[in-house]
């Protein structure tokens, strides 16, 4: 499980590449990236699992991670608050799991207007205002699990 949450959080972060963000090269150690994470919560072993797979990949990649998220996986005003938190300290991309698909909108577009490229994983969110979408196909899973135990 560690090692398919970090291949995708892998994903992620190349996107970030590939849409070109980052610092300009200047020769010193500010140059990493960094790149906020941002659960639904961080208590429940789900999310814990995400911010070992998320640590394991930006040392893979030589990317600062930067782990925000509220307590409870039921708190949309907190998380909407991280994100504008985050915003204020112009990373250089967000990863996202909204807690809900419309109020998170708003930062996001933000985000996206500041030129912080945001990929949003686990949950979706409505429109398209972001970089990537990267989330299990349940349905395409439940036939998997129904095929292995038949």
């Amino acid at each position: 499980m560690k090692q398919a949450i970090a291949i995708v959080l892998l994903c992620c972060l190349a996107a970030f590449y590939l849409v070109g963000c980052g610092k300009k090269d200047t020769g010193g150690e500010d140059d990493r990236l960094t790149v906020a994470v941002i659960p639904k919560g961080t208590i429940h072993e789900f999310w814990k699992t995400i911010h070992a797979g998320a640590e394991k990949a930006g040392r893979e990649l030589g990317v600062e991670i930067l782990w925000k998220g509220s307590l409870k996986e039921d708190d949309r005003d907190a998380q909407i608050s991280v994100v504008e938190n985050i915003l204020v300290r112009q990373v250089d991309g967000i990863v996202l799991a909204p807690l809900d698909d419309v109020a998170l909108r708003r930062p996001v577009d933000q985000a996206m207007r500041n030129n912080i490229p945001v990929v949003i994983f686990d949950s979706g969110l409505q429109g398209d205002n972001y970089v990537s979408y990267v989330a299990t196909d349940n349905f395409r899973a439940g036939q998997l699990a129904g095929e292995h135990m038949a």
